[in-house]
């Protein structure tokens, strides 16, 4: 598959209500058309974008639903009739278990399927870790990997999606605070400090697009601040509101993300690790 030399990437930071999947829903479907009517070649919709931020274990199973479900017609419908992708975040059923899932979907249905792996603090109580590993899928905006929110604070995920050939690593969030000491009242989080420093050190391009306001209507208070980098860490869009509902576009060069793996005619980032020392391990490979 040839990928084009950029892509564009809009990013939809929602103020979503926990517990109303219909509302946001159509709320989500109504951002995501905008936002190809606007040119975006992706949408990126918030981690739990459908269900909302659901941490209560009744709640989370009565609005979740399977991979096939109406979300998935939905904005598969939508993606469809734009000819791009749309990825968002909900609570999946599969059996007896719920998931804390993201589904990156095409034209044709799911290009890939994540769940999330790190579950943080009263996610405990409701998800079940993610059992899929950490997939990447070659598409027509370049190869893309997924993660949730708290994955970004282990740094072999987003390593370990740069080392499978990621351009481009889609994370969509529900940012709140308890991980850091303190948290800025404006601009960017510590959040988008991790994020940033790891593009950099992984040579790898990021968007990640948090849910934000909940606090306005009973849920966390989630803290907004979406961002999107290149892969030397430079900012391309955002921090987005910390307040309210917001969007943007992002331009990732795809040339460019794959020249960053050369730093210098001696700086090769990649090859320059030593694996006869250490590697990753990931689904019965070594990295």
């Amino acid at each position: 598959m040839t990928s084009p030399a950029t892509t564009r990437v809009a990013l939809e930071q929602l103020d979503v209500i926990a517990g109303r999947p219909a509302g946001n829903r159509a709320l989500a479907v109504l951002r995501a058309r905008a936002a190809f009517e606007a040119g975006a070649g992706i949408v990126v919709l918030p981690e739990l974008a459908i269900s909302g931020y659901v941490v209560d274990p009744l709640l989370a199973r009565s609005v979740a639903e399977p991979l096939d479900g109406p979300s998935l017609a939905a904005l598969g419908e939508v993606a469809a009739a734009y000819d791009g992708l749309v990825v968002y975040g909900f609570s999946e059923i599969d059996g007896a278990n719920l998931y804390n899932s993201v589904v990156a979907a095409g034209p044709s249905g799911p290009i890939l399927h994540y769940r999330k792996l790190h579950l943080f603090d009263r996610e405990k109580d409701v998800f079940t870790p993610g059992d899929l590993g950490l997939p990447v899928a070659e598409t027509p905006h370049g190869v893309i990997g997924l993660c949730i929110c708290y994955d970004l604070r282990f740094v072999e995920v987003m390593r370990l999606l740069s080392l499978q050939g990621a351009d481009l690593v889609i994370a969509p969030a529900a940012w709140v605070g308890g991980f850091d000491r303190t948290v800025p009242a404006a601009g960017a989080t510590r959040h988008v400090d991790s994020v940033l420093a790891q593009a950099n050190l992984d040579q790898v391009a990021v968007v990640a697009v948090s849910q934000v306001a909940g606090a306005s209507h009973g849920g966390p208070a989630t803290l907004g601040g979406s961002i999107a980098c290149d892969a030397y860490g430079e900012l391309l869009a955002g921090p987005l509101s910390r307040t309210a509902a917001d969007s943007a576009m992002a331009e990732i060069d795809l040339a460019a993300v794959r020249a960053a793996q050369i730093r210098g005619a001696a700086i090769h980032p990649r090859t320059d690790r030593r694996t006869d020392v250490y590697s990753l391990h990931h689904r019965g490979e070594s990295w």
